[in-house]
């Protein structure tokens, strides 16, 4: 076995202490007419979750892990990363990891389910949403509460940059760290995986660019230990490194 396989079933075995645990970033596209209006939508299922709740993405936000059980839980996640040193940028390019968006993803949740992966990420973490008329995909007006501020933003289609979908992971931070050597679909995986994706303020999102959480952390200092979680969830779900100072400091936000 290998070390990532050590270090993924050592995770998932800690991960079953709380609740039975199984466990570059791109703009809102703003093309295209703007549609009419309807109100057509429903809330998000549920309030914000802790990442430690939320193994596969799916459900919304991004609720602060607290409490010493659950950071000690994020802490043996993190710990158990493995680290390297980060690559150079060599033939990265955004579309190394699919088409922006695209709904055939194989592999991970709302794949091919006729709707493209922002309008699925905008549908779990907006409330109030409002749909393009005739369509139960287009989101074009929706309530969002930032994870990353803590603000609460009134979004319409018309200024869609002001929310944009964050990854994580940032695809470029992920190609320097070994997924230039990975296959297609994985790196369409990655890319499309909503573990990997959270709907945030636009401003945020361009600050934090491509960094790791040792050059950039969420404004909202209440939701940084979730922000390394989810980090650390998605690098060990894709057996990707991180760098040395990233781990240390995703360690410190949970109280290492």
């Amino acid at each position: 076995m290998g070390r990532q396989s050590r270090i993924r079933n050592g995770w998932a075995a800690g991960a079953a202490l709380v609740l039975a645990l199984v466990t570059g970033c791109e703009g809102v596209d703003g093309g295209g007419p703007t549609p009419s209006e309807e109100n057509a939508g429903a809330p998000a299922a549920g309030r914000a979750v802790s990442p430690l709740r939320n193994p596969d993405g799916t459900g919304p936000g991004l609720a602060p892990v607290t409490g010493d059980t659950d950071r000690a839980t994020a802490r043996e996640l993190i710990d158990g990363l493995d680290t390297k040193g980060r690559g150079p940028r060599t033939g990265y390019d955004r579309d190394e990891f699919g088409y922006a968006w695209m709904d055939t993803a194989d592999g991970v949740p709302y794949a091919r389910n006729g709707c493209d992966t922002r309008n699925d990420l905008l549908r779990r973490d907006g409330q109030d949403l409002r749909f393009r008329s005739g369509s139960d995909c287009v989101v074009v007006a929706m309530t969002l509460d930032d994870p990353y501020t803590g603000t609460t933003i009134e979004w319409r289609k018309q200024e869609a940059s002001e929310v944009q979908i964050d990854h994580v992971v940032p695809l470029s931070y992920s190609w320097q760290l070994g997924s230039s050597r990975w296959s297609e679909n994985k790196r369409e995986q990655l890319a499309n995986d909503p573990l990997n994706l959270i709907p945030v303020q636009g401003r945020a999102n361009s600050a934090k660019s491509d960094s790791g959480p040792a050059s950039w952390l969420p404004p909202d200092k209440s939701v940084r230990c979730a922000y390394a979680v989810r980090f650390a969830q998605v690098a060990a779900k894709y057996e990707l490194a991180v760098t040395a100072p990233d781990k240390r400091m995703m360690s410190r936000q949970c109280g290492g």
